[in-house]
């Protein structure tokens, strides 16, 4: 990324800072060097355990799109996901099409914040192994740093302990 083409400047980040900041947060967005596309990617690229990364992955239950904020080391328990919700139905991992309505972004650079409109969303409990965690931004070369209080404060999430299983 040259410096006159900063991801900072895209209008999906900048989208995502303006949603930090109206909400209360202190965090920047932070521009990599290296992709943040997949959870492995940002981890190495922030220099953090994968854990500490937030997958931030879209689903559709009742016809619906829901979000999933999981540890980057963890998997969705799509079975759990509707009850945690407190909705009824199978879920189903959202199309790109559904995604992009949903939330404004593209797959590999979805936020937890700065949606069209709030989704119900559910948040893994593992992440409070961390004291920061990195959210993507709205482009695959950023992310946020914030801490699992804020995270949920931030999407107003459930957090749950059962919506996340370790990576096999």
């Amino acid at each position: 990324m040259s410096p006159d083409n900063s991801p900072l400047d895209n209008p999906s980040v900048q989208r995502v800072q303006a949603a930090l900041y109206g909400a209360g947060s202190e965090a920047g967005v932070v521009a990599l060097s290296e992709t943040a596309r997949t959870a492995q990617d940002a981890a190495d690229s922030v220099g953090c355990e994968l854990g500490a990364i937030v997958k931030s992955l879209i689903f559709r239950v009742e016809g619906r799109a829901v979000l999933a904020l999981v540890a980057g080391d963890r998997i969705c328990n799509t079975k759990v996901l509707p009850v945690v919700l407190e909705m009824t139905g199978k879920c189903k991992r959202a199309d790109a099409d559904l995604v992009r309505a949903a939330t404004g972004f593209a797959i590999g650079g979805v936020a937890p914040v700065g949606h069209p409109r709030p989704l119900p969303t559910a948040i893994d409990a593992s992440l409070s192994r961390f004291d920061v965690i990195y959210a993507a931004a709205g482009h695959p070369y950023c992310v946020f740093p914030t801490s699992l209080d804020e995270l949920t404060r931030l999407t107003c999430g459930r957090l749950s302990g059962d919506i996340s299983e370790p990576l096999r």
